[in-house]
């Protein structure tokens, strides 16, 4: 690391950009604290600010998040790196913490770029795009997607012929390809684990056929296509691009499944999917939507009358274990299942399926600390010694955790989490300074 090490110093360290993240750097902020929030996507808002709309209100989830995000962005004790990761926290003494941080490069600066896209338009090389789950392609230099805070390109270095085109079309001349990664050694008095989840990965169950199949997707990719900032002007199913009469979801997928080594309820999985029910019902009025699902578990306020107008509005549910899914020649989909309610299998034909993957954890967590001093659970979530007085609290003293980085939940319980995590932290940092 040597010379080129920067340095600086910081109140509190909040690891991860999402929701909970950013709500709690902003309880920290507003109280005087000063916050360095350190993301590894290009773009801070997480998860929520890629969806479509949120259960059961169905609100606009980007007209809630964009806001919260600029608002965040904009604090004068707040300092955001995107792009970032941690690479090893150290506890030196109570209030007293060490982190070594890298911010990878853009190779466009951000500061002078204007979000003109005039890089993006002239770049000839198309790969996937991530941040729309794959389902269209970008360009190598380009802007992750249309709300991304903050709203600036960078070229995937990786997949860039350097052939300088993005630099002639740029009128600021922000495009740099000497930038290089920095190196940061950070002083901070506690920091707080908001790292979120990832999503289960639906290759783990061959019998799906995803990967094999092109018309069966995940829901975060149904999510996409739902969203205002969707990658189609409707929605399509990506083998040849008919609109779906016939759509299934599949309950479950990667959840409550011991031999896919995720034993436990995602707890989002089945409200997600009674959500986009709903959305395309409207969307699609002459469609069939049917889900299948081994358990409902509406268990939150609303949650049930959600269900129930799900219901309401035509959405077929369907008591019943998938066993197998195939593909008939022109594309449509056969489902094998166990009609548990008739205690019979049966097949029935979709044109598209959509697996309602579930939540596993986000192992970066376990690489921040020495080995073993941040303790996780048996499932490899943040362990909370006390989770019913004291959830945001760690194995150790001065680092807290909020959101999903301490277990399935949705978006109102991550905010809370986030609370109780912010509310932590400042009763450390104060009452240590007592």
């Amino acid at each position: 690391m040597g010379e080129k090490m920067k340095e600086a110093s910081y109140d509190v360290l909040v690891i991860g950009g999402g929701i909970a993240g950013g709500e709690a750097a902003l309880n920290l902020a507003n109280n005087g604290l000063t916050v360095l929030i350190v993301e590894k996507d290009l773009s801070v808002g997480g998860k929520m600010i890629l969806l479509s709309k949120v259960f059961p209100t169905l609100d606009c989830s980007a007209c809630i998040t964009t806001p919260k995000i600029s608002e965040i962005a904009r604090h004068r004790n707040i300092t955001i790196f995107t792009g970032s990761e941690v690479r090893k926290i150290r506890k030196k003494n109570e209030n007293d913490f060490e982190a070594d941080l890298i911010r990878h490069p853009r190779y466009v600066d951000a500061e002078k770029c204007t979000g003109c896209q005039l890089c993006e338009e002239a770049c000839p090389v198309v790969v996937p795009d991530g941040y729309q789950f794959n389902l269209v392609g970008r360009k190598a230099a380009f802007i992750p997607f249309s709300i991304a805070n903050p709203r600036a390109a960078a070229i995937d270095i990786e997949s860039c012929t350097l052939c300088g085109a993005c630099e002639k079309a740029c009128p600021p001349g922000c495009i740099d390809f000497t930038q290089e990664p920095e190196e940061y050694h950070i002083k901070v008095r506690s920091v707080i684990i908001a790292t979120g989840f990832r999503l289960f990965d639906p290759l783990l169950i061959p019998r799906y056929g995803y990967g094999l199949h092109k018309n069966i997707i995940t829901s975060m990719q149904m999510e996409r296509q739902l969203a205002p900032t969707r990658p189609f002007n409707t929605i399509l199913r990506p083998g040849d691009g008919k609109v779906p009469c016939k759509i299934a979801y599949v309950l479950c997928s990667g959840s409550r499944d011991a031999s896919v080594g995720n034993p436990v309820c995602s707890q989002i999985c089945c409200m997600y999917s009674i959500k986009q029910a709903q959305l395309l019902m409207g969307a699609l009025p002459m469609a069939d939507v049917t889900i299948y699902y081994l358990n409902i578990r509406s268990f939150g306020k609303g949650f049930e009358e959600f269900y129930e107008q799900a219901k309401g509005m035509g959405v077929s549910f369907v008591k019943g274990k998938i066993g197998k899914i195939s593909e008939n020649p022109n594309g449509d989909l056969l489902l094998r299942y166990e009609d548990i309610n008739e205690n019979r299998v049966k097949e029935k034909v979709h044109d598209m399926v959509v697996l309602s993957v579930g939540i596993v954890a986000n192992r970066d967590v376990s690489s921040f600390f020495g080995e073993g001093l941040l303790k996780l659970d048996p499932y490899n979530f943040v362990s909370q010694p006390d989770q019913l007085l004291r959830p945001a609290k760690t194995s150790i003293d001065g680092v807290f955790v909020a959101g999903t980085a301490s277990g399935p939940m949705d978006i109102p319980d991550s905010i809370l989490s986030s609370g109780s995590a912010s509310a932590e932290t400042i009763s450390y940092i104060i009452g240590r300074n007592e």
